[in-house]
């Protein structure tokens, strides 16, 4: 397993580390990185997630956290966690905490568009993303 550190740098953001996982794979071998097999992502905090989205076009991470707000208000009168980011836990719920991608002839399958991205609620923060190839 590899642990990356994601420094992010507003309250809500999504940082595309798809790159970075590649990376993880590239090393993940004794000599040439796992060539068949499967690389898990899992984000242990509970207001941040992970997801796999549209990477070429930036208007839709900004669509997704405008839908995200809009669904779950960062201030709701009902809210009666102590901390004041309820809406944190419930976007970070709602993304989900791990992803599962193929890897084939060493690199991550991905549809045409797509890409990894930690999704911050509650930044700014240093955010720990674990990674490992099977």
């Amino acid at each position: 397993m590899k642990e990356l550190v994601i420094k992010t740098s507003q309250h809500t953001e999504f940082v595309e580390i798809t790159e970075r996982v590649q990376a993880v794979v590239d090393e993940s071998g004794v000599k040439e990185g796992v060539k068949e097999g499967m690389c898990v992502c899992f984000v242990p905090h509970t207001t941040a997630g992970i997801t796999i989205n549209e990477n070429a076009d930036p208007d839709v991470v900004t669509d997704m956290i405008y839908a995200l707000e809009k669904a779950v208000p960062w201030k709701d009168p009902h809210y009666r966690h102590g901390e004041g980011n309820s809406a944190a836990h419930v976007k970070a719920s709602m993304m989900g905490h791990s992803i599962h991608v193929f890897v084939r002839g060493g690199k991550l399958q991905f549809g045409t568009w797509q890409g990894i991205y930690l999704c911050e609620f509650d930044g700014p923060r240093s955010r720990k993303v674990w990674v490992s190839v099977i």
